[in-house]
């Protein structure tokens, strides 16, 4: 049986629990059909060790910015910094940045503050924004409409588990939802319908491993091999067969993130 072709849109292949075998990661991924993985970084003082990531492994691209849990721990990052990483042949997308509220809502100013940053890089470089938002859909909403108003630029809303006025929000600029796992979590009934009432080319794929690993492997470490899953999930939600969504995906995918197409 063939298997389809699919790209991890967001992972993390830095963090250490990866540190003793990230070669068998990786050639496990691509023997699962994952063709490309982005991984990402999310504090800029560990950018180097990102890229050089990429650099060894050619499935592997990168993206990198700050997260916005460590906004109040990191220098605050400028347009200008981001901007200059881009020179990187296989850095892709400025992020992940974003709001979260669940943890971190002391830091929501400098969390906004940030996030403007990083829509200023992607709006100067067309390099898509990674998004991560968490707890804090209103505030994300109002500042991705007002600064889609300053000048266009294009954006992934990574792991997407938030209301359906997020999703609607996001979709109405153009934007793209990426599912994860948590997709396939028994009790994720609203967030597959989210999914399901979304257009198809604007769907990405991703595992945020190692975390959130899908069915039948939650509870474990996630790994880019297990995109697969998601994806076999996702065609369920969708509606069409496993082919079809994971060939529209990779096409969403190229189409978003283009220096990602060699």
């Amino acid at each position: 049986m063939t298997i389809p072709s699919i790209v991890d849109s967001h992972c993390h292949l830095d963090f250490p629990d990866f540190d003793e075998e990230r070669d068998d990661i990786v050639a496990r991924a691509v023997a699962a059909g994952v063709t490309r993985m982005v991984t990402i970084c999310t504090r800029l003082k560990n950018e180097p060790a990102v890229r050089a990531i990429a650099e060894k492994y050619a499935p592997v691209y990168y993206a990198a910015g700050t997260h916005p849990m460590q906004a109040a721990e990191e220098p605050l990052a400028s347009v200008d910094e981001l901007i200059a990483l881009t020179q990187h042949p296989k850095m892709v997308g400025i992020g992940e940045t974003g709001l979260d509220y669940h943890y971190t809502s002391d830091s929501a100013d400098i969390q906004q503050q940030s996030l403007r940053i990083h829509i200023a890089a992607a709006r100067e470089t067309g390099l898509p924004l990674i998004i991560h938002s968490r707890a804090a859909d209103e505030d994300m909403a109002r500042i991705l409409k007002q600064e889609y108003k300053n000048g266009a630029f294009t954006c992934v809303m990574h792991c997407f588990s938030s209301s359906p006025a997020l999703a609607r929000a996001a979709l109405d600029l153009g934007f793209y939802l990426s599912m994860s796992g948590i997709a396939t979590f028994p009790k994720s009934h609203e967030l597959r319908a989210i999914f399901a009432a979304a257009p198809l080319d604007r769907i990405l794929v991703e595992t945020d491993s190692p975390y959130l690993a899908p069915v039948p492997n939650r509870g474990k470490r996630n790994e880019p091999a297990y995109t697969a899953h998601t994806a076999a999930k996702g065609a369920d939600i969708m509606g069409c067969d496993l082919a079809t969504f994971a060939s529209v995906t990779t096409e969403n995918f190229n189409r978003l993130f283009w220096k990602a197409v060699g």
